[in-house]
């Protein structure tokens, strides 16, 4: 039989239309859903898979219903299923088929579909065919279609399926194993936390004072590089000031642990007794960090020294902010030795396995010192040269052709130098530039080596020498 009128089709559409957007907004409440407190609070780690999609969610009925009562799916419970075929002039033709043929077009369900929605956008011929023409093309298509399966069937249906159920096992076993990790996670986690509340309380004051002097570096190491970056507009008063506060926190520490055998290792002495692995580890992150605090006191007075510093002097400057630093790299990385000197030479645990660990832990130690010498020397070598190794000193004729004005400050030259590509520019400038690049200002040419890494705008190095 046959329906007329293009109304027909668009209910059909329609219908599709809602339940894939329903199907897709059901889907997008249950993702959102999975980040619910309790979901969060009763297993943490298995909600966050879900919610990235490591792990599948769990369906249950009332989602999974809407599957089987919309869409083609919902014809396919009868004995009839209707097979509409859309033409341009809005003809629908209704094919009634019989039970036999139902589990074949379940699976072809899709390719119709798809078909269609190609006819409807791309084509402009119209479809005049009679209903019992188009009911005797379906049955040749499907006799010719039955054939083919049956015959590839024995050929690669069997390697297919076997390779499709493979991946689905290897997939779902490695969905279980994740799942059951998590849970384990899930469940030492409570028992983790509460072990880290009872190490906190037990080493609470030891936790304060290295959370309150690494705050109190960092601190003053951004104060420290201001107070640099300001030149000529320094105020003495200032720096005094912050060098008796680092002067003071410094003491005051010491003073408090007095009795905890820290001062022993400043003078390369190791404590007297074996210290914990803990307590050690709470020396060691002391002494490094205010020893790095008199380091900064030392930097401030070479500030003031260089208050009105032009020229040769603000190089020079920099070059012993960078000795100074390289200096304190060298001590720090040889602080920790007498700590774990002790702390591996623990009679305990034999006098053969105490003395090879210690062997070890100083021939490990000798490379990264080794290293820091040749820093060091090398930072001292940079102070002793006289002459500027990316150019020279300009004359009066190169600084007439090129014009008297900096590029860097735009203010007459003062001190010019010639870099090695011909620009030139102030000492000032070009000294402070070279602290953070290698290529010139203006045409970006390689004029400065690679070499040492340069400390003169002030900073001090942050990392916490522990070994």
């Amino acid at each position: 039989m046959e329906a007329s009128g293009g109304g027909n089709s668009d209910p059909y559409r329609g219908s599709a239309v809602t339940g894939s957007s329903g199907s897709s907004s059901s889907s997008n409440s249950r993702r959102y859903s999975l980040l619910s407190a309790s979901n969060l609070i009763q297993a943490p780690i298995s909600t966050l898979l879900e919610y990235s999609g490591l792990l599948r969610t769990r369906p249950n009925h009332l989602e999974t219903e809407p599957l089987f009562n919309g869409g083609v799916s919902g014809g396919l419970h009868g004995r009839a299923e209707d097979s509409t075929v859309t033409s341009n002039d809005g003809e629908v033709s209704i094919r009634i088929i019989g039970a036999g043929e139902q589990e074949h077009h379940r699976e072809r369900a899709g390719l119709v579909v798809g078909q269609q929605v190609r006819e409807a956008g791309g084509t402009n011929e119209a479809s005049t065919r009679s209903p019992a023409a188009i009911a005797a093309a379906d049955g040749q298509g499907d006799a010719r279609s039955g054939a083919g399966e049956g015959a590839s069937q024995p050929g690669n249906g069997g390697s297919d399926s076997e390779g499709g159920e493979t991946n689905g096992r290897e997939s779902s076993y490695q969905r279980y194993d994740i799942q059951q990790a998590a849970r384990w996670i899930e469940q030492i986690l409570p028992f983790s936390l509460l072990l880290l509340v009872v190490f906190i309380r037990q080493h609470l004051q030891g936790f304060f004072v290295t959370i309150w002097i690494a705050a109190f570096l960092f601190k003053s190491n951004d104060i420290l590089r201001k107070q640099t970056a300001l030149k000529g507009e320094r105020k003495i008063s200032y720096l005094i000031g912050i060098s008796l506060l680092f002067t003071l926190h410094i003491v005051g520490v010491y003073w408090w642990y007095r009795k905890d055998d820290l001062l022993y290792p400043l003078i390369m002495f190791p404590p007297k007794g074996i210290p914990p692995f803990w307590h050690a580890m709470f020396v060691i992150v002391v002494n490094d960090t205010l020893v790095r605090q008199a380091a900064m006191v030392i930097k401030c007075l070479l500030l003031i020294y260089f208050k009105n510093s032009r020229g040769r002097n603000y190089r020079k400057q920099g070059q012993l902010l960078t000795l100074v630093e390289y200096l304190l790299l060298l001590y720090r990385a040889l602080l920790p030795t007498p700590v774990w000197y002790r702390f591996f030479l623990n009679k305990e645990y034999g006098s053969l396995f105490s003395s090879l660990m210690t062997g070890l832990y100083l021939t490990f130690k000798l490379t990264s010192v080794v290293e820091k010498v040749q820093s060091f020397f090398t930072a001292l070598k940079a102070l002793s040269r006289k002459d500027i190794h990316y150019g020279a000193y300009a004359t009066a004729e190169q600084v007439n052709a090129a014009g008297d004005l900096c590029a860097i400050c735009q203010e007459k030259m003062h001190a010019p130098i010639l870099l090695r590509c011909k620009h030139i520019f102030c000492e000032d400038c070009v000294s402070e530039w070279f602290e953070r690049e290698r290529t010139c200002p203006l045409c970006r040419a390689l004029v400065k080596s690679a070499d040492l890494r340069s400390f003169g705008d002030g900073s001090t190095s942050l990392f916490f020498q522990i070994f």
